[in-house]
């Protein structure tokens, strides 16, 4: 056994080639990794919190809690024995063990050495030093079946494709009919899997020293070794480490991060919008540009019966349609009724359904095709309506049952285009907001308390 050398990379990442292996068995580990999958995506909402925190931390104290460190060592270590039994390398038969900490006679380890202190300015700006790394990892892992920390995405991608996948399938090929695998390609893909994890641990703040762009082939690290045993003070494994129960605190806090994280941005933008998105009458307001061939247009029924319904209808409080011919001088009919009338209405006509709205794409639906409608004016079936050139708006209280807009070109010609804005008072917005950042507030608490408590007495 060799000794670990001053420059040897603190992100050592073992594998041992396991022989003999199985023909057939990596035809079905896709399958028995699944338990594996299930827990590590949720450990890895876990990473991404305790990430966050340590990223403050680190600011402020230049110091990566080391509770914090244990664990997210352990995700990595815990993701590299899956990714090593599975399509990462197919490079043991052994089932990985569902554990954080380090397992010393696995063929697959992982070990980082605890920094006792990391840069305040460089951890606001790994995640751009890393731009070239990640055209070489996205070159080995095609977005692929490997481990990879980008920046806009909440944990690893597990898919198939990239460079390691190619050269683990003809290794696989190759094992399935004669029973070795190939070692020149077992150390190829080694090499890029270091590549990989060693670029995941340094965007994931855990280590300052930069990934050297070289390709350590091998199952080994060039000049270290990893011990036979753990080493006192390594990472979870040692006394006071990560406990089953202390992981599932952590990863019930962060889930309740993520939802209070949810809470605060949801009280934001309606707070936000409540002061500052209202017109000078107090709607808030969307417009879009509905057009037809047709003969009308007409809203699908918005249903707001008694109880949540009705809550909900009080919540919105006056609403206000308004509608503008496209084409100058165009007189256009608005109306509001029931769903029944309108349906008795349109009746025989060539209307078109106004199916889903998302900001300036509208989705209209031709019901059937038809003559034109019976004017507008006379039908007598209309609780608020108006009607002739230019801008034309309707004011209804929102009251239980369905409700349905419709405009009509009042020369009943085939062809309406008009601008349309829908605004609400929405006078419950406020209280809305309140109650949303109150929530997380107290949420964003109760993970800090999830999660601190676990982080101290792990740490010992």
């Amino acid at each position: 056994m060799t000794e670990r050398t001053t420059d040897s990379h603190p992100v050592r990442v073992l594998g041992r080639l396991d022989t003999p292996l199985s023909r057939w068995l990596w035809l079905v580990k896709w399958l028995l990794v699944l338990p594996h999958l299930l827990v590590l995506a949720l450990l890895w909402i876990a990473f991404v919190v305790l990430t966050v925190v340590a990223f403050v931390a680190i600011l402020v104290t230049a110091r990566y809690p080391r509770g914090l460190f244990d664990f997210n060592v352990g995700v990595l270590r815990w993701t590299w024995r899956v990714q090593y039994y599975a399509y990462s390398a197919l490079g043991t038969d052994r089932y990985p063990p569902f554990t954080l900490a380090d397992v010393p006679d696995y063929p697959a380890r992982l070990e980082i050495d605890y920094p006792e202190r990391l840069s305040r300015g460089l951890v606001l700006v790994k995640w751009l030093l890393a731009l070239p790394h990640y055209l070489v990892v996205g070159l080995f892992t095609g977005g692929g079946m490997g481990m990879v920390w980008w920046p806009d995405r909440d944990g690893p991608t597990w898919t198939w494709g990239g460079l390691i996948g190619i050269l683990v399938l003809i290794a696989a090929v190759v094992l399935l009919f004669t029973g070795d695998y190939p070692k020149p390609v077992y150390n190829f893909v080694l090499g890029m899997d270091r590549w990989v994890i060693r670029v995941g641990a340094y965007v994931g703040l855990l280590t300052d020293r930069y990934p050297p762009f070289r390709l350590d082939m091998g199952g080994g690290e060039p000049g270290a070794e990893l011990p036979d045993t753990p080493r006192q003070g390594a990472g979870p494994g040692r006394p006071g480490g990560w406990t089953g129960g202390r992981v599932v605190s952590v990863i019930v806090g962060a889930l309740v991060a993520f939802a209070a994280l949810g809470l605060l941005a949801a009280g934001g933008v309606a707070l936000w919008a409540d002061r500052s998105e209202r017109d000078a009458d107090g709607y808030l307001t969307t417009a879009s540009t509905l057009t037809t061939e047709s003969y009308a247009l007409s809203t699908e029924p918005v249903r707001l019966d008694s109880g949540i319904g009705g809550w909900v209808g009080s919540g919105l409080g006056d609403v206000r349609v308004r509608v503008t011919p496209t084409e100058p001088g165009s007189s256009v009919f608005l109306g509001v009724t029931s769903a029944g009338d309108a349906a008795r209405y349109l009746r025989g006509t060539g209307h078109a359904v106004v199916r889903d709205v998302t900001g300036e794409r509208v989705v209209t639906e031709v019901v059937r095709p038809g003559g034109p409608p019976a004017p507008p004016e006379s039908a007598g079936i209309w609780l608020e309506s108006s009607a002739g050139e230019g801008t034309r708006t309707v004011e209804t209280t929102v009251a239980d049952g369905d409700r349905v807009f419709v405009v009509v070109d009042q020369d009943r010609e085939p062809g309406v285009s008009v601008r349309a804005e829908v605004g609400a008072t929405v006078p419950a917005l406020p209280w809305v907001a309140g109650v949303a950042l109150a929530s997380g507030a107290v949420l964003i608490g109760l993970a800090a308390l999830l999660i601190g408590v676990a982080a101290r007495r792990a740490s010992g």
